[in-house]
């Protein structure tokens, strides 16, 4: 049964630890919070204490576990203490860190859940609003397909292996409170032995120990303890799931299907349904008629400069699955600044490469060519008219993008005469320059 009422923590929660992959030391609390607010982080180590909502629109890397990212605040491995705080119920809090990872505890969720009960949970005068997809959702991307059906209630079904199909394990419960503390929260985060090296080469697992982690090597499973599930893994598979899909900022009502999930393909699930959740609202400014007399207007940039994708496509003639800008972030002069959130579902991926995605260089040049167009396109206040791609120079790829990545598109026009343009343009993640170029392009009728 789902809870009627908002929820949120009776006093604050607090545990110290490690981070899983930055190895930092790190002290977390768990603060209640008021009706309507959801959750968010917010970094005490840093200044400002500057906070990121644990929503859709700030999911950063997805690389091993889920980043949060809001301008150059980073915010590691969110999933468990999310999990936790979804499997329990609880739908506003704040969670203070003094560094950029929560603790990793013993790999799972059962710490937090200790915390969290000990609080004591505690009702909201504000009615919750669960989300039901209307029509099931399908995202598929190499060996991985999720599935989401509509339903009454929260429930998962998974199979997961890895490539070799080594330990198959299958699961499927209905998630409650009481299912989700007994069946799901207590499944610890586990990896293969010859995955360790790469990830120890990319930067990751600086806080791993078999302290937090259960290891196999070949057909052995190392630990310090016997597993606490027969199939611990799908467990822990799905405990991932409930702490990515949380992300959406509603309680889920369907049934989740899910092979061989991770948390790329989850996110990318969340946008989806997020896309769904804000259709109708989307439909009903669409379709609303205009007052007698009156024309609708065209949508325009709006007065701090940003655009959405149904108004870039307004300027640009490119369409999925060749559009790489999601949103215009702002224009200032010759300056603008734009976002692609680069997403498991994208095309590319299935060939390039199967089993290690990275997004072509060559279309992160493309996007640096499509933001400079729409620069120019409204400099000039072109009509009737297309940015052509002329040339690129000064060419530079410095880092693979992956799924997950929240590609931020800077470009700067050098020199407009006539229909001509150049323009310098750099993609970076985070604060990281990831590729750069100079290109020229001319303007044409239509």
């Amino acid at each position: 049964m789902f809870v009627l009422n908002q929820q949120t923590l009776n006093r604050a929660a607090s545990f110290s630890g490690i981070g899983l992959h930055s190895g930092n030391r790190v002290h977390m609390t768990i603060l209640p919070a008021p009706a309507n607010g959801g959750v968010r982080f917010r970094r005490v180590d840093l200044e400002g204490r500057p906070e990121i909502e644990a929503r859709v629109e700030n999911i950063g890397e997805t690389n091993r576990s889920s980043t949060l990212a809001k301008g150059n605040v980073r915010i590691h491995t969110v999933e468990h203490v999310l999990a936790a705080l979804a499997g329990l119920g609880i739908d506003n809090a704040v969670i203070e860190l003094d560094a950029n990872e929560p603790p990793i505890a013993d790999g799972s969720s059962r710490e937090f859940c200790k915390i969290l009960q000990a609080a004591g949970i505690v009702p909201l005068a504000e009615k919750r609003e669960p989300f039901t997809p209307p029509a099931p959702v399908e995202l598929k991307s190499g060996e991985t397909v999720l599935s989401l059906f509509p339903d009454d209630s929260f429930k998962i079904t998974c199979t997961s292996a890895d490539g070799r199909g080594r330990f198959t394990e299958f699961f499927s419960v209905e998630i409650t409170p009481e299912t989700w503390e007994k069946e799901l929260a207590h499944a610890r985060t586990f990896c293969f032995y010859e995955e360790i090296e790469h990830l120890i080469k990319n930067n990751l697992i600086k806080g791993g120990s078999l302290e937090n982690a259960v290891v196999i090597r070949d057909d052995a499973v190392l630990t310090t303890e016997p597993l606490r599930y027969a199939n611990e893994f799908v467990r822990h598979k799905m405990l991932d799931i409930v702490g990515d899909l949380s992300l959406l900022g509603r309680p889920l009502r369907g049934h989740l299907v899910a092979v061989k999930p991770s948390h790329a393909a989850n996110c990318e699930l969340v946008r989806r349904l997020a896309a769904q959740m804000n259709r109708p609202l989307r439909a009903s400014q669409t379709f609303a008629p205009p007052p007698a007399g009156v024309s609708a207007p065209e949508p325009a940039v709006s007065e701090a400069g940003t655009m959405e994708v149904e108004q870039i496509m307004k300027l640009l003639p490119h369409r999925p699955p060749f559009l790489f800008v999601d949103r215009i972030l702002k224009i200032e002069g010759s300056r603008i600044v734009a976002v692609k959130n680069v997403s498991i579902g994208e095309p590319y991926f299935q060939g390039h490469f199967p089993g290690h995605p990275i997004m072509p260089g060559v279309l992160q040049l493309e996007a640096i060519a499509q933001v400079a167009g729409v620069l120019l396109l409204k400099q000039v206040e072109a009509s009737n008219q297309v940015a052509y791609f002329m040339s690129a120079e000064d060419v530079k790829w410095r880092r693979p993008v992956t799924p997950g990545d929240k590609l931020i598109i800077e470009v700067e026009m050098t020199r407009v005469r006539g229909k001509i343009g150049k323009a310098r343009g750099l993609c970076k993640v985070g604060n990281e320059i990831v590729s750069e170029a100079s290109v020229t392009f001319m303007l044409r009728d239509v």
